[in-house]
């Protein structure tokens, strides 16, 4: 369950695609990088806070507020053990994990698509595509000849390691170097979870206005790039370049900037040097 919006009550993610499976994301898992079951999804109270509802003191050790933080720290500690284990998995197998994440419409998957064109010859990419519903996002990228897996996440409003895992699982990973997760589309819950990426990359289209970053600040904080998309439309958006660019550099000051059209082509070139600078960097890295 999220602890910012209590997402997962009701839904059972799935894998879909990859190999031709229909995989439960809260399954029994096979061997693979960070085995265990799923860990944002648990919703069951323990048997030893059921009791008949009463009036708490302050201070309490009892009281709901404190028990409801005990799990929301349980949960991202699991999450963060199972994040661990997929970094570890990805380090040895010696790819780039990128975990992108917007809100909807930012142009995630147009970006996507245009940057595993733009690499190939040069880096071979997967992509783990994740939605609520649907598996639209997967089929156009395996249309333009990408590998890809997509996590349904039902009414899960993030990604988890776990459901990064049991993806992965089911991807061709064959000559892999680059990793593409597509998160779920959302500004508050994905920068809770740590997914084993090497880098989170953060999306700001012209469309959605200047001011995102200073709405959403935690996501746009977590990021180590941040694209600011969609350039082509600018002018007829009336995006204010300069606000934008200030409001990133004062809540996301230590990450890269870049601003690209996947659709014209504009400052791709740059976001695919970076790419292949990172690619080598991780390849050299120390296990």
């Amino acid at each position: 369950m999220c602890k910012e919006c209590g997402c997962g009550l009701g839904g059972t993610p799935q894998i879909l695609g990859g190999h031709g499976n229909v995989e439960p994301a809260t399954s029994a898992a096979p061997a693979g990088p960070a085995p265990g079951p799923d860990p944002g999804h648990e919703h069951e109270a323990s048997p030893a806070h059921e009791h008949p509802p009463h009036p708490h003191e302050a201070g309490d050790p009892h009281a709901h507020p404190v028990h409801t933080v005990a799990v929301q720290r349980s949960l991202l500690e699991k999450n963060q053990r199972l994040a661990e284990r997929n970094r570890g998995f990805f380090r040895a197998k010696g790819w780039l994990v990128l975990n992108i994440m917007s809100g909807p419409g930012a142009g995630k998957t147009t970006l996507i698509e245009q940057t595993a064109r733009g690499l190939q010859g040069r880096l071979q990419c997967g992509v783990v595509v994740g939605d609520l519903a649907t598996d639209l996002d997967a089929a156009r990228l395996r249309a333009a000849g990408v590998p890809v897996v997509q996590v349904a996440t039902g009414t899960v409003c993030h990604l988890d390691a776990d459901m990064v895992r049991r993806a992965v699982q089911q991807l061709n990973t064959d000559g892999l170097d680059l990793l593409i997760i597509e998160n779920v589309g959302n500004l508050v819950c994905p920068a809770d979870f740590d997914l084993g990426e090497d880098l989170r990359v953060v999306l700001l289209s012209v469309t959605e206005g200047e001011d995102k970053p200073l709405k959403y600040p935690p996501l746009f904080h977590s990021a180590h790039v941040a694209l600011i998309t969609k350039c082509d439309l600018a002018e007829a958006a009336q995006f204010n370049r300069a606000a934008a660019l200030a409001h990133l550099q004062r809540v996301s000051h230590h990450a890269r900037i870049f601003e690209v059209s996947a659709r014209t082509g504009a400052g791709m070139s740059a976001w695919l040097e970076f790419l292949q600078q990172e690619h080598r960097r991780v390849r050299t890295r120390p296990l």
